[in-house]
């Protein structure tokens, strides 16, 4: 079964304003897809909208997928501006919304149990084209565990200071850090790399390099979710992708983004994002690829479990149709069967 629900014809959908041009809509996860929301802002090698206006009931999904987290992350990798409203429903994890820029973010994130009215938010922002926006500015033992519910390769963080790097496959993560404020008997943080298929309910195509605390002291607690931190650090993560869409994010103690130093993207595909002096405790610094040009591409594993099933199935009918054959031929080669008494009578 496909995880896309698609319409026999993308629409993009604009309209325009007096004061800011020209914005264009998307709901909820269509963020997460290349239509329509990345045909929205790219058209012939060229970005042509640079506001979105973003309504949402988004579910958080920590470590990678929190609410504000992502949607910042987007707005920086995309170098768009995004007006992210969000439902707040803390039974189904809707607690964040923001107002999005290249270069700043104003958001809201409700904490647990905390008053569920509505929150209004009001910035203020340079209406920012994309032709004129600045740009923004050893390995060790590796083992896997589960986060957001695909397997990762992860390195545990355990030194002071020092130069790792974690690979899936033929995709691999570098990450340069300095440890500025770090309890090691309290707080466990891990580098690690995934590159397929998400294998969540909606499957799609993913590049994705993440520091993440862990959520205890053991290994196995490396991709849980976590709402705090204390440890700071400052760090240099970068990979090369096979995409040209990598949405970094940096998430801090108290569910806090923060604007990267330095964000770097070449033409070979290598992202770089540099941090120095966190105010707060690190929660993730992630970059986030999307490789949209992966997602319709048929699944090899599920249809040959398909089709090993059908032939399963298949044999099981042959063979009952087969022993009911030979049980009705056997019947009547033999004829009708005789007690010696009812011979008798018959005579």
């Amino acid at each position: 079964m496909e995880s896309f629900d698609t319409p026999p014809k993308l629409e993009l959908i604009t309209f325009d304003t007096p004061f800011a041009g020209k914005f264009g809509l998307i709901i909820c996860f269509d963020i997460l897809f290349h239509d329509p929301t990345v045909a929205l802002v790219k058209m012939v090698g060229s970005f042509i909208h640079t506001d979105l206006i973003f309504s949402t009931a988004w579910m958080n999904a920590l470590p990678l997928l929190d609410s504000i987290q992502f949607h910042r992350a987007f707005s920086l990798g995309a170098n768009v501006t995004v007006l992210s409203s969000n439902l707040r429903n803390e039974k189904h994890r809707m607690t964040g919304s923001g107002i999005y820029t290249p270069f700043s973010a104003t958001f809201y994130h409700a904490v647990n149990r905390g008053p569920e009215e509505g929150r209004l938010l009001v910035t203020k922002s340079d209406h920012c084209h994309r032709g004129r926006c600045a740009d923004s500015p050893s390995p060790g033992s590796s083992f896997t565990g589960t986060m957001a519910h695909d397997l990762y390769n992860f390195v545990l963080l355990n030194e002071t200071q020092g130069n790792l790097r974690v690979c899936d496959s033929t995709f691999c993560c570098h990450l340069q850090y300095k440890w500025t404020a770090h309890n090691k008997s309290k707080e466990l943080y891990a580098l690690g790399a995934f590159a397929g298929m998400h294998n969540g309910s909606i499957r799609y195509a993913v590049q994705v390099c993440a520091v993440v605390r862990c959520a205890g002291l053991e290994a196995s607690s490396c991709g849980q979710h976590v709402l705090e931190a204390e440890s700071k650090m400052d760090f240099l993560l970068e990979a090369t992708f096979q995409t040209d869409y990598v949405y970094p994010s940096v998430l801090m103690n108290c569910m806090e983004v923060k604007q990267p130093d330095k964000l770097e993207k070449t033409t070979g595909g290598r992202v770089a994002m540099k941090y120095s002096n966190l105010t707060g405790g690190l929660i993730t610094a992630c970059l986030y690829g999307r490789m949209y040009q992966l997602d319709h591409l048929p699944q090899n594993n599920s249809n040959t479990l398909k089709l090993i099933v059908f032939l399963l199935l298949f044999v099981f009918f042959l063979f009952l149709i087969c022993k009911y054959c030979q049980h009705k031929i056997v019947h009547t080669r033999a004829g009708p069967r005789y007690t010696p008494l009812q011979r008798s009578f018959g005579d």
